[in-house]
């Protein structure tokens, strides 16, 4: 759905007169959107500051003082997205044990907060040192926003990511204030137009994680649909894997702009409790990261609408985009650079009197023009051999990819399925299939909107976190079940506002790693109350955990827990897909023509 919601609803408007309903019939309506991506990337947020511990000012700016390319001299680290200006400090700390060494100033604070009401600062980020151990401090700090200027959003590090790790801790809490106010206003003004055209139905949103929450959890916690849109179509995906029997899959959806290829193990999408938004050439560091549970996605800029162009005597594809409007140069809406789908359209893979089932006709003359004149004439092409090197180039940039994707995470592509979808997935996905060697594609029957089903599949989810560091023979058993029985009571909670009156499961987890490692493996716990036989079965499928993924592990080893997780889950709607006969082509065939 575009950024304002009126275009989605025309469609919407269209789809439910065709099925001879009414606004009023809709039970629930379940969104997906990179609204939020889009904000970051684009750095379009409005009026932010920062509030942190006194000394800790420059954090998003020092980072992890890693660079993410050893040998490139020219990288730049990912730029906060709140000036220094913006980024105050106040006197207060607490240890990492959660002792109060020094106490919170609030006069100091009172007067800080008035400057930033001044500036006309709207929203404020509070994240303090170790407060994920005690929040004392950031809720003391919450409630003097509220008396000195009520009027500022506010956003706490303890309710957003209670993990630790400093840099990305405050990163997750800043995004999350980032995009709070433009997240809630397009939120409420959806749902007013929805209700404005008679419907009662719920607004759920898709997050990152691939489960839905109400719009009213989104509006609290906007990072966690920072990847909306995408992960529906991985979702999707895994469903279609397992109506046709390969559990083992490579998602490859290709849209106007971007592609995302996400791995599928045993059914379920990857993924990772650490998220990085616009990482330069994949490179782990290189992005903005995110402590949440998301769907492991690598994108690329490489969508139908990626622009081509002759640079320094080769073809160039990418990242810029046409998007939708004025588009590729052969949808005729004032668009005049060329595109991949341009180049699709030339090379015969796309058919002109049939482009989005019948409802739009392309023009092979301007997709013609646009390629010959600032691709092919400039490198002494042929149009066929300038759009077919368009065409090999994205592909070769999504192999590369692909091999990311599944060689970084311990699979042979070969093993796998390739899922191809997206508006653009199927016209590309057999060529880059057979360029990695995988032996089956799965083309599913309207691609274009296989994300778009993938919200209906969704079950209505909410992700906890508490960091607890101790070394596995030291966990204190009292204070872990606490902690757990914590989480279970604030996540059932907002699971049932969602209105889910049936079964809640619960799934739990812990972060897991040997003793001075500095990252760790996330290894499935059971359910029900802790003992020291349940930790003995989490520390042995710690060791399967990391022998699978690194080809050896020590048993004899130390290990320490860092993160204790848990996920609570509301069933969703079946989506019933029944399995059709194969039968003769009949109304399928459209007509021939050549194809390069």
């Amino acid at each position: 759905m575009p950024a304002h919601p009126g275009g989605g609803l025309e469609g919407l408007d269209e789809l439910i007169a065709g099925a001879g309903a009414t606004w009023s019939d809709l039970g629930q309506a379940v969104h997906g959107t990179t609204l939020g991506s889009n904000i970051v990337i684009e750095r379009k947020g409005r009026n932010v500051a920062l509030l942190t511990t006194r000394g800790f000012r420059d954090v998003l700016i020092i980072g992890r003082e890693k660079r993410y390319q050893v040998y490139d001299l020219q990288i730049e680290p990912p730029a906060p997205l709140i000036p220094r200006r913006l980024i105050r400090e106040i006197p207060e700390r607490i240890l990492y044990d959660g002792t109060v060494l020094l106490p919170l100033d609030e006069a100091e604070t009172r007067r800080v907060v008035k400057e930033l009401a001044a500036q006309g600062i709207t929203t404020i980020a509070v994240c303090l040192l170790h407060s994920y151990v005690n929040p004392v401090h950031e809720e003391r700090v919450a409630q003097i926003i509220s008396e000195v200027a009520p009027g500022i959003a506010v956003t706490t590090s303890h309710e957003v990511s209670p993990t630790f790790r400093e840099y990305e801790r405050t990163s997750t809490t800043v995004v999350n204030a980032y995009v709070m106010t433009a997240v809630r206003e397009y939120l409420e003004s959806l749902e007013r137009a929805m209700a404005d055209r008679g419907s009662r139905a719920r607004l759920f949103v898709m997050q990152s994680s691939g489960g839905i929450a109400t719009a009213e959890a989104m509006q609290r916690y906007p990072v966690r649909m920072i990847e909306s849109g995408p992960a529906a179509g991985a979702l999707m995906a895994a469903a279609y894997g397992e109506l046709t029997g390969h559990r083992d899959l490579i998602a490859f959806d290709m849209g106007g702009t971007t592609a995302k290829l996400t791995l599928i193990e045993k059914g379920k999408p990857f993924t990772a409790s650490t998220f990085e938004l616009h990482k330069v050439g994949f490179a782990a560091g290189s992005g903005i990261p995110m402590n949440i549970q998301a769907i492991d996605l690598v994108e690329i800029g490489a969508g139908g609408g990626s622009i081509a162009r002759a640079q320094m005597g080769v073809i160039a594809v990418g990242p810029q985009s046409a998007g939708s409007a004025p588009g590729p140069a052969c949808y005729g809406r004032g668009g005049t650079e060329p595109t991949v789908t341009d180049a699709d359209l030339i090379l015969g893979y796309l058919n002109p009197d049939f482009f989005a089932g019948g409802a739009m006709k392309l023009d092979v003359e301007a997709a013609g023009r646009a390629v010959e004149e600032q691709v092919a004439r400039p490198l002494g092409l042929s149009p066929a051999a300038a759009a077919w090197g368009i065409h090999q180039i994205v592909n070769t940039n999504m192999e590369l990819a692909t091999r990311v994707v599944s060689i970084e995470r311990g699979r042979d592509p070969r093993d796998l399925t390739f899922i191809a979808f997206g508006g653009a997935g199927p016209v590309h996905g057999c060529r880059l299939a057979q360029a990695l060697g995988i032996p089956r594609v799965i083309l599913p029957a309207a691609a274009g909107v296989t994300a778009a089903i993938g919200l209906l599949a969704a079950e209505v989810k909410f992700d906890v976190a508490r960091t607890y560091v101790r070394k596995l023979d030291d966990v204190d058993l009292g204070s872990l079940n606490r902690i757990f029985a914590e989480m279970e009571a604030q996540a059932v909670e907002v699971i049932r506002e969602s209105a889910v009156t049936g079964d809640v499961t619960l799934v739990r987890s812990a972060d897991v790693r040997y003793l001075g490692q500095g990252f760790e493996l996330n290894v499935p716990l059971a359910l029900g109350r802790i003992g020291r036989s349940e930790l003995d079965r989490l520390r042995q499928a710690f060791d399967e955990a990391y022998a699978a993924r690194y080809g050896y592990a020590n048993p004899k080893e130390p290990v320490e827990i860092v993160n204790w997780k848990l996920t609570a889950l509301g069933a969703g709607p079946e989506v019933a897909l029944p399995k059709c006969e194969p039968k003769a082509g009949g109304n399928a065939l459209k007509g021939s023509r050549q194809a390069y």
